[in-house]
């Protein structure tokens, strides 16, 4: 049986070079990419990442991809356009942060939830430094705004 498997096969193939089916694949006539190199157990997972531009973070371990998530949470807020959005950022890493902490694998590594106050006050700082370079270049014309007091629009009615 597996004979009869094997010449079908082997029959189909040959077909298939007569047809020219197998003519100008990719990397045809170039030489094997990793041939002449050493051994790596893990050549698959690095060309894997390679081919789909994947970032080589995603093989830490957890607690070192939070770690390391926790050190760009201010690069990651600063351009986000409100406080909610802010807070919202920091309470998604916080979820992942305390699920990992109930139930903690791979290496132990001190990971703590992150202050969102303190992402939030740090947030303010950069937005406002900006507007602040901006308006000292430029001559600013200050406009009083135009207040109705509440009293008279109660005494109106």
């Amino acid at each position: 049986m597996t004979e009869a498997w094997d010449a079908a096969v082997e029959a189909q193939i040959r077909g298939a070079v007569q047809r020219g089916e197998f003519d100008n694949l990719p990397g045809m006539g170039k030489p094997i990419p990793g041939r002449g190199t050493p051994y790596d157990e893990g050549w698959w997972v690095k060309s894997f990442l390679e081919r789909e531009k994947l970032p080589s973070d995603l093989l830490l371990p957890t607690p070192l991809q939070l770690r390391r998530r926790i050190e760009q949470v201010p690069d990651e807020v600063r351009d986000l356009p409100t406080e909610p959005a802010v807070r919202a950022f920091v309470g998604q890493l916080n979820a992942q942060i305390v699920a990992w902490l109930r139930n903690p694998d791979g290496p132990r590594v001190a990971v703590r939830p992150v202050n969102a106050d303190e992402v939030v006050e740090r947030w303010r700082a950069e937005r406002v430094r900006p507007d602040v370079t901006a308006t000292a270049a430029e001559p600013a014309t200050v406009v009083a705004p135009t207040r109705r007091r509440w009293w008279l629009r109660w005494r109106r009615r």
